[in-house]
C-alpha cells in the first residue's frame, strides 16, 4: 500500500489526512507514476477550501509533481516505464504513487532534476503563457506584477529581464523587495507602506503599464485598473485575497478603453501541442540558465498541513516542494 493526502470534507489545513490508498493499474490513456517530488501552489488551497468544489469525496489535492513512470496503460506511446517526467494540471499529486492522464506527462530533459521539475511546472508554465501568450512581452514593454517575490513572481522577474522588459513588482516587505530586485525586477513597491497606483504613475510618467498581471483579486481591485495605460491589458489570473466583485464593464471604458482577460493555465495547455509549446519555452529558459527555479521551502508530504499554513500565512517565497 502507498500513502496520500486525503480530504474528506473541505475546510482549513487540518482537513488533510495522511492515509493509505490503493492505486491500482493504469487504465487506457493513463500512467502509474512513482513520485519523487510534489509542488505546492495556492490553487491547492482553493481545492482544499472548496472554492474550487469537487464532486467526489474523499479526494487527493495537488496539481503538479515529478517522478518516474512505473507502468503505462493501453494506447500510451509517448512515454514508457523508466521515463522521468513532470506535469501540471492533473489533480491528485499529494501522493507517493498515483494514476494520472498520460497526455499531461512531459519528459524532463537531463539538465533539469526532479525537484526542480516538480517545483516549476505550474508556476513556470503560468509565467510562460502570461509573458509569451497573454501579452507578448518584449524590450518595449512595461509591466506590473503583483506579488513579485512569490513563486510565479520570481520566475517572472527573471524571464521579464531576459526579455528586456521594464518590470514593476509589488511586494509586502522590504526583504521581499530586495529578493525581487535580486531576481531582475526593475522597480519594487512595498504595498504596505506605499500607494502602488501613485508609484506606478510616478515610474511611468503618468502613462501606466502595458499590462498588469494580477493574481491577488479583491485587495487590488479596482486599483490595478488605474495602473494600466490607455488601451492596455489587465490580466487577472488568481484571487489569493478573495474573489473579485461583479465587474461593471463600463469601468474599462472609464479607465482608458482597457482590455481585460481572465486566463487560466489549463486552457493554455489543454491540447498536447499547446502543452509542449508552453512547457518547451519554460524548459528552454531554465536549461539555458536565464531562469533559475529556487526551492526555498521543503516539507515532508505527510506534513502538507503545515505547508499550507505557511503558504496562507505568506511565510513562503519562491517555490515549495513536498517530498513523498
Amino acid at each position: 500500500m502507498t500513502h496520500a493526502i486525503q480530504i474528506h470534507q473541505t475546510g482549513g489545513p487540518e482537513v488533510m489526512k495522511w492515509e493509505e490508498v490503493n492505486v491500482g493499474d493504469p487504465a487506457e490513456g493513463q500512467v502509474r507514476l512513482k513520485q519523487t517530488a510534489v509542488g505546492l501552489n495556492f490553487i491547492d488551497v482553493y481545492f482544499r477550501t472548496g472554492t474550487y468544489p469537487q464532486e467526489n469525496m474523499p479526494f487527493t489535492p495537488g496539481m503538479e509533481g515529478a517522478g518516474e513512470i512505473v507502468a503505462v496503460g493501453a494506447g500510451v506511446t509517448h512515454v514508457k516505464p523508466g521515463d522521468r517526467v513532470a506535469y501540471a494540471g492533473a489533480l491528485g499529486s499529494y501522493a507517493e504513487e498515483r494514476l494520472a492522464p498520460a497526455d499531461r506527462m512531459v519528459k524532463l530533459p537531463d539538465s533539469i532534476d526532479d525537484k526542480t521539475g516538480a517545483a516549476m511546472m505550474l508556476k513556470g508554465m503560468t509565467a510562460s503563457y502570461l509573458l509569451r501568450r497573454t501579452f507578448n512581452v518584449g524590450p518595449e514593454s512595461t509591466i506590473l506584477y503583483h506579488a513579485a517575490a512569490g513563486g510565479v513572481g520570481l520566475i517572472i522577474c527573471q524571464w521579464a529581464k531576459h526579455l528586456g522588459a521594464t518590470m514593476i513588482g509589488t511586494v509586502g516587505s522590504d526583504e521581499k523587495a530586495e529578493l525581487a530586485k535580486s531576481h531582475g525586477c526593475t522597480h519594487t513597491i512595498n504595498y504596505k507602506t506605499e500607494d502602488f497606483v501613485e508609484r506606478v504613475k510616478d515610474l511611468t510618467d503618468g502613462q501606466g503599464c502595458d499590462v498588469v498581471y494580477d493574481s491577488i483579486g479583491k485587495d487590488t481591485f479596482p486599483a490595478s485598473l488605474d495602473c494600466v495605460k490607455n488601451f492596455g491589458l489587465w490580466a487577472t489570473f488568481g484571487q489569493s485575497s478573495g474573489p473579485l466583485p461583479d465587474i461593471n464593464m463600463g469601468l474599462l471604458a472609464q479607465k482608458g478603453s482597457l482590455y481585460a482577460t481572465r486566463p487560466t493555465l489549463f486552457t493554455h495547455i489543454a491540447s498536447r501541442a499547446d502543452l509542449e509549446e508552453v512547457a518547451g519555452a519554460l524548459f528552454d529558459v531554465v536549461s539555458g540558465g536565464q531562469v533559475k527555479i529556487e526551492i526555498n521551502q521543503t516539507y515532508p508530504l505527510a506534513q502538507a498541513e503545515q505547508a499550507h499554513r505557511d503558504l496562507e500565512g505568506r511565510k513562503t517565497t519562491g517555490s515549495t516542494i513536498l517530498l513523498p
